[in-house]
């Protein structure tokens, strides 16, 4: 079901979800990108990327964090400059009801619990560049979003917050793809997961990438790289495997919040989750990067001998995890740490 809600603030939001979505109920606002039998025109979003900047949100019964997740992106937001797409998928909560009190957000709800499927359906309905992909539980602002979206455009677009995009570039060729700042919040948590965390934030692997933020924006280009989100929960790693260092790259001036896990447990669970998914995916996508063992001692510890006792415990719950990634294979329904989603909900940041 696809209902675009009006108001200010919306940007051509057109067109019907993916059919094979089932039920649609699409009642147009019009604007381009609509084909009159209700599919999005593919050839009318064949543009530079110079119009609004389209946000597609995945969301499974993310009723208690999806609220303060649109109000920070939206917070600062223009008429016209964002096109946010919502999409419930299999919820048993009033995420849909949440996503339609956000006036000129556009809610595709499809029956299946599936994080591709829904991003595959919000692909379907947004018609703008650059495009944002955002989980429900990040905190991305307004002010962070137009960063990534000027990251993206080549010097002297104009955006739709006025002015020209001065490209963050500089002199080099305009990524494809770019991810903000990693922010993990751990405050208030056990010292084991800030231990973790401590060694994890430093890891080398996040520079430059796409993993492990809940957001990733593609220009057109970008986007063109790729066919469909294939049915796995490493969507991160996917899309970070597809473009090369140079096409992808951090904007350090945007940075996107995410909670920790509010106890060890919860940590464990989502690191064997992560585990299992990316390992499922690198037997589908030869492209997949490979996990890289050594560098929390190499890159990490090595020059930062003060951190041996943090890393301890890094390397106790990183083995942990790997054994039970390896007694339970990835499946293909929503898995996640309700515990941060508790922190998360409780207001922007």
């Amino acid at each position: 079901m696809v209902t675009p809600a009006g108001g200010a603030g919306r940007a051509s939001a057109g067109g019907a979800g993916m059919a094979s979505a089932g039920k649609s109920d699409a009642t147009s606002l019009g604007g381009p990108g609509r084909a009159s039998d209700g599919e999005v025109d593919r050839t009318s979003v064949r543009r530079a990327d110079g119009g609004p900047i389209s946000v597609v949100v995945p969301a499974h019964n993310e009723e208690a964090v999806l609220g303060s997740c649109l109000r920070r992106l939206l917070e600062d937001a223009k008429p016209g400059e964002f096109e946010v797409v919502v999409v419930p998928n299999g919820c048993t909560d009033g995420t849909a009801s949440v996503a339609r009190s956000f006036a000129g957000v556009t809610v595709v709800e499809l029956p299946a619990s599936s994080k591709a499927t829904a991003l595959n359906a919000g692909d379907q309905t947004a018609t703008g560049f650059p495009r944002i992909y955002l989980d429900a539980d990040i905190q991305l602002g307004t002010a962070d979003a137009r960063a990534l979206a000027a990251a993206l455009r080549p010097p002297g677009v104009d955006t739709p917050s006025g002015g020209s995009s001065p490209g963050e570039a500089g002199d080099h060729p305009t990524p494809l793809a770019v991810a903000p700042r990693r922010v993990v919040v751990t405050t208030g948590r056990p010292l084991l997961v800030r231990a973790y965390y401590a060694i994890n934030r430093r890891l080398p692997v996040f520079r430059d990438a796409l993993i492990g933020r809940g957001v990733i924006a593609v220009s057109r280009a970008g986007r063109e790289r790729f066919e469909r989100f294939p049915e796995t929960f490493a969507d991160d790693l996917y899309l970070d495997s597809i473009y090369q260092v140079g096409e992808r790259v951090e904007v350090a001036s945007a940075g996107a919040a995410s909670e920790s896990p509010m106890r060890t447990r919860d940590l464990l669970r989502r690191l064997a989750r992560v585990r299992a998914g990316n390992a499922a995916l690198r037997t589908m996508d030869s492209r997949a990067h490979p996990s890289r063992g050594g560098s929390w001692l190499v890159h990490v510890v090595l020059p930062r001998p003060w951190l041996l006792p943090a890393a301890a415990c890094y390397v106790a719950l990183t083995l942990l995890a790997e054994a039970s990634a390896r007694r339970t294979p990835a499946g293909t329904t929503w898995g996640r740490d309700e515990s941060s989603r508790t922190m998360a909900g409780g207001g922007t940041r």
